[in-house]
């Protein structure tokens, strides 16, 4: 029987380059826990979408509290007309405090159109007017509650209850990330004198769908994440070896069940949370970026330099990977908020100050580099305010029957306005948008049909628009 032949050199280095290709492929395997059936698979990784979307990312602006949008984007003359009469048959259950009804009041600030799209801005937003070109506005918006937690879960989950996973959670669900050092899904709020929105963390948690899916919150102040830093007396070193025991020993307890969605959730923020130690503290640090950048924004301008270091922050954030940004501006109660009960001159005077000029920022920024065509940004609240003057003050109650968002970016028809309020801006009458036509779209825009990007859970497939919402064509591009 004859021997087998010698290995010839070129079979030598086929095989050997092949051990260590598949080496290699091993540890990124690994590393994105698809190596074997019982390790956890990276609930994270990158995913493309159910048909090309135009946007890659979001950041949503919470104007959180209820801007008016008598007085900022839906220009009414009537209202002017017939400032300080009464409004026939209006329903005094609408607003909030049903017993402080006073007559029409028009709009306190001046108003005037800018840009090809001749858009109707008032006084409160010099810089943003200068991009209404970018803009689509929905003013026909409406929702179901008049109450700020409810309507907030509302605006944020699509139920007006605790407890279902927000949009960005839906967003990270669908696509996962395209960062594997920082999170899939950031918030930041206001500082923390005010407080965070009514229904707190509520607003931005992944609800039934796995908890890696949560909204990571950066705190205003300190710093903004915690254990970020790593500690004195632990090294580098000996951490990554504490962190492959849990690792191994999870695994282990994993392959018992392969299917615990806890699980795997807890074993991927083990090892976020380290890689996050190294990445993090650079994408977090906005005092890196040109000098020219700072000024456009306005970081060091009272009083507008919290929110315009949260609007850089978002953008290196998108820069870097994160599918999905969410800014609050307005803390927990009335006056910290938008929400004008007392003077609507004072608070929106005060919060527009605050965010006009880093949300323009923001918009510049995202075009020069390229990133507007794939950025999704959102401005809004979580309902409108009455074109009546709630009675004591110079302010507004809340209305859910009228409000209007503007989207700019990730494949919106730039310059459009969509549906209408009546004469005074109380009802919208015209193309009216629930909110889930407003989530329809946004999951369209992202790449997905609202109806198909499901999870089951206590036997029936959920999805963030219910058993409702369309698509609002005529504002995508």
């Amino acid at each position: 029987m004859n021997a087998s032949p010698l290995l010839s050199r070129r079979d030598l280095l086929r095989r050997c380059g092949g051990g260590a290709g598949l080496l290699g492929l091993a540890t990124l395997l690994r590393d994105d826990r698809l190596l074997a059936a019982a390790t956890a698979v990276n609930p994270l990784a990158a995913r493309p979408p159910q048909f090309p979307g135009r946007a890659k990312s979001v950041i949503w602006l919470f104007m959180n509290g209820g801007p008016s949008q008598v007085d900022t984007w839906d220009y009414k003359p009537e209202l002017a007309r017939r400032d300080g009469l009464e409004l026939e048959g209006f329903d005094k259950n609408t607003g909030f405090f049903t017993g402080n009804v006073g007559p029409l009041m028009k709009s306190p600030f001046q108003w005037a159109q800018y840009g090809d799209s001749g858009s109707w801005v008032s006084s409160l937003f010099p810089h943003l007017s200068r991009h209404v070109d970018k803009m689509a506005f929905l003013h026909s918006c409406y929702t179901d509650s008049n109450n700020h937690s409810p309507a907030l879960f509302m605006m944020n989950t699509g139920v007006p209850r605790m407890g279902f996973p927000c949009v960005g959670a839906w967003a990270t669900y669908g696509l996962g990330s395209e960062s594997r050092d920082l999170p899939s899904f950031v918030v930041m709020s206001d500082p923390l004198d005010r407080g965070l929105p009514k229904g707190h963390a509520l607003n931005w948690s992944a609800g039934f769908l796995p908890g890696v899916y949560q909204g990571t919150h950066l705190r205003p102040k300190g710093d903004p994440i915690d254990n970020l830093k790593l500690p004195a007396d632990l090294d580098p070193a000996t951490q990554r070896r504490q962190l492959a025991l849990m690792s191994r020993l999870n695994g282990h307890h994993l392959a018992t069940d392969p299917s615990d969605p806890a699980l795997s959730a807890r074993i991927e923020s083990f090892e976020l949370a380290y890689r996050m130690q190294m990445a993090a503290p650079e994408a977090l640090d906005w005092q890196r970026e040109p000098e020219s950048i700072r000024r456009l924004y306005g970081t060091e301008d009272k009083p507008c330099d919290q929110f315009a270091r949260q609007c850089l922050t978002a953008r290196r954030m998108v820069e870097r990977g994160v599918r999905f940004v969410q800014i609050y501006s307005g803390g927990m109660d009335n006056e910290r908020s938008w929400d004008g009960h007392e003077n609507i001159v004072k608070n929106h005077g005060g919060f527009a100050a605050e965010t006009d000029r880093p949300i323009a920022a923001l918009l510049t920024d995202l075009e020069q580099r390229g990133l507007l065509d794939e950025t999704l940004v959102i401005w809004g609240g979580e309902f409108g305010r009455l074109p009546i003057v709630q009675k004591g003050g110079t302010g507004r109650d809340h209305n859910p029957h009228a409000f209007t968002v503007w989207m700019a970016g990730g494949g919106v028809r730039a310059g459009t306005h969509y549906g209408a309020t009546d004469d005074i801006g109380y009802k919208a009458v015209q193309d009216r948008v629930s909110v889930h036509d407003f989530h329809a779209t946004v999951l369209h825009l992202l790449g997905f049909d609202h109806e198909k990007l499901t999870f089951r859970y206590s036997g029936r497939d959920f999805r963030l628009t219910d058993v409702s919402g369309e698509v609002i064509r005529a504002v995508v591009a």
